[in-house]
């Protein structure tokens, strides 16, 4: 791991995004809360916000964090056959939380894929990426 003890505690916030491409019969049905797992939609966000508070279980190098904010949200472009993930993660820390809004993301997109893919064989998990991310002083 990085040293980062010499390093300023600041405020830090990480936005990440990503998409899971899935067919209109199968955006539907997670909309309506038809899926026979259950709510999507609800159980994905979950299951980001724990691997975000996990990130330094499962990456090996990762500073192991106690993030004090998690948030994950679902967005339905009319255009696309899709759902937009975006994830933020705030902390007061030495060093940055990227990595748990990245992992925010990713697990809600597999929660997403492992709860539909019954009915679709076809999903991809596509553009994970990181958004932005802010530093300032603490007050």
């Amino acid at each position: 791991m990085v040293d980062v003890s010499g390093k300023p505690v600041l405020l830090r916030e990480a936005v990440a995004r990503g998409e899971i491409l899935l067919n209109k019969a199968t955006l539907r049905l997670v909309r309506s809360n038809k899926i026979a797992k259950g709510n999507v939609l609800a159980t994905a966000r979950v299951a980001g916000i724990l691997a975000a508070k996990k990130a330094g279980d499962l990456i090996p190098l990762c500073h192991p964090l106690a993030i004090s904010h998690c948030e994950v949200e679902f967005r339905f472009p009319k255009s696309a056959n899709c759902i937009v993930i975006t994830a933020s993660a705030k902390i007061a820390a030495r060093t940055g939380v990227e990595m748990e809004a990245l992992i925010a993301v990713s697990v809600a997109a597999l929660t997403i894929y492992d709860m539909c893919k019954a009915v679709d064989k076809g999903m991809r998990i596509t553009g994970i990426r990181l958004v932005s991310k802010t530093k300032r002083a603490v007050d």
